[in-house]
């Protein structure tokens, strides 16, 4: 019997291994998936949980609920996978050969990386809401926090959901306004970017959404170290940024195993094919979602859209056929503002967002690049969808390719397209 071994239990992993088990016979192929947890976290929850929209059971379910009836599941963290003889060796001294790998071992962040940044203050002055307990943490200090200067830093990119520092002072502008003290509230968001985000033309949007929530934006900001004693940050240029409040979002990184497995970049991040979603080093083993180097957004709506594209192209590779299908680098992001709105963008490898009506051209119901009511509810609703459809590898009514469909194209762009045209 064949197998296929699935490293990551997280929304990519499980997503392969439902979508997978519809499609090969049992008395064929074996499914395995590996994961170091039992429990299931709804990731994009965690950015509620620190102004009490959400709570930490609304986040969290078992992982056993989303797994197919048939597949092999190991609870167990990975030691390493040895590529040239297609093992893997888990730390609980099992070994599983495999005939194909996925990596889906997704990215974590890794404060010990920044120099004081998990030191006294951790935890007390210093949080992050990338983890459940970060956000927990944060939560119950902000219950009681009196004001004074809040600074959310991003310490280096990739990092997991890009959109969702904005998001989170977005909706930190619109909690203390809530709570009758936004005035006593310094908010900054400190980049190591040199915009609000990595594309001009949302860039240029949800800059000015910071200006008119009077959020400070500091750019080109590379941190170096974390002065607990000051309570700043220091940039390795000797910039200084003061807090009473740090939320950081600490180096993403990827699994430990990449590494001791050699096959990574220098932040663990698998060299993959950003089209056909294989291993750049080896036939046999596919990547999808954060456990990949592709330039493409490390979030969930890619990973689906990813997940699409892998199972093909790994069908196509059981039977011996050409790689066909191919990534576009299609992300797709709704972006909470507070207030009870919302924006969404969607964007590729060539495509950044754009204005315009989605799905439907003309139509919508959601609206690109605009605050909306029902961005927000989109946003919001997403959470049902994720648990009873996506996450169980079920058929959602978008193609994983980007379409320009209902998308608004500014005169400038126009008009540089028709020029390269002439030329």
């Amino acid at each position: 019997m064949k197998r296929i071994v699935i490293l990551g239990a997280g929304t990519a992993g499980t997503m392969m291994l439902n979508k997978l088990s519809k499609a090969l016979d049992p008395k064929e192929w074996k499914l395995t998936i590996v994961d170091k947890e039992e429990d299931h976290y709804y990731q994009p929850g965690f950015l509620f949980i620190p102004f009490g929209l959400y709570k930490k059971e609304d986040v969290i379910k078992p992982k056993s609920n989303f797994f197919p009836k048939g597949a092999e599941v190991i609870y167990s963290p990975i030691d390493r996978i040895d590529a040239d003889q297609s093992t893997v060796y888990l730390q609980n001294d099992q070994t599983l050969n495999y005939d194909y790998l996925i990596i889906a071992t997704g990215t974590e962040i890794i404060p010990e990386e920044i120099e004081g940044m998990k030191e006294e203050l951790w935890h007390t002055s210093i949080f992050d809401f990338y983890t459940v307990e970060g956000a927990v943490a944060l939560a119950e200090y902000l219950k009681d926090w009196e004001g004074g200067k809040m600074v959310l830093n991003i310490a280096e990119m990739p990092i997991k959901c890009p959109v969702a520092p904005l998001e989170f002072v977005f909706l930190a502008d619109d909690y203390f306004k809530k709570k009758g003290m936004r005035d006593k509230v310094d908010i900054t968001l400190v980049t190591p970017l040199d915009a609000a985000f990595t594309k001009p033309v949302a860039a240029k949007s949800l800059g000015g959404f910071l200006d008119e929530k009077d959020i400070n934006l500091v750019t080109e900001f590379n941190i170096g170290r974390v002065d607990n004693e000051q309570k700043k940050i220091v940039s390795w240029d000797e910039r200084e940024v003061d807090f009473d409040l740090l939320v950081s979002i600490p180096t993403n990184m990827g699994s430990k195993a990449i590494e001791r497995s050699r096959l990574g970049d220098e932040l663990n991040f698998v060299p993959t094919d950003k089209h056909t979603l294989r291993s750049e080093a080896h036939e046999n083993i596919f990547v999808i979602g954060d456990a990949t180097n592709l330039p493409s957004s490390k979030a969930g709506s890619v990973a689906h859209f990813e997940s699409d594209i892998l199972f093909e192209n790994l069908m196509s590779a059981i039977k011996g056929e050409p790689l066909e299908a191919s990534f576009d680098g299609h992300a797709n992001c709704f972006i909470e503002s507070g207030g009870g709105k919302g924006l969404l963008i969607d964007f590729n490898y060539d495509v950044e967002p754009l204005p315009g009506k989605f799905p439907i051209p003309g139509i919508g119901p959601f609206t690109l690049l605009k605050e909306t009511r029902m961005n927000h509810f989109g946003k919001m609703g997403f959470k049902w969808l994720y648990w009873n459809a996506l996450i169980k590898g079920r058929e959602l009514p978008l193609e994983p390719q980007m379409s320009m469909a209902g998308k608004e194209i500014p005169e400038t762009e126009k008009q540089e397209t028709k020029t390269l045209n002439l030329n």
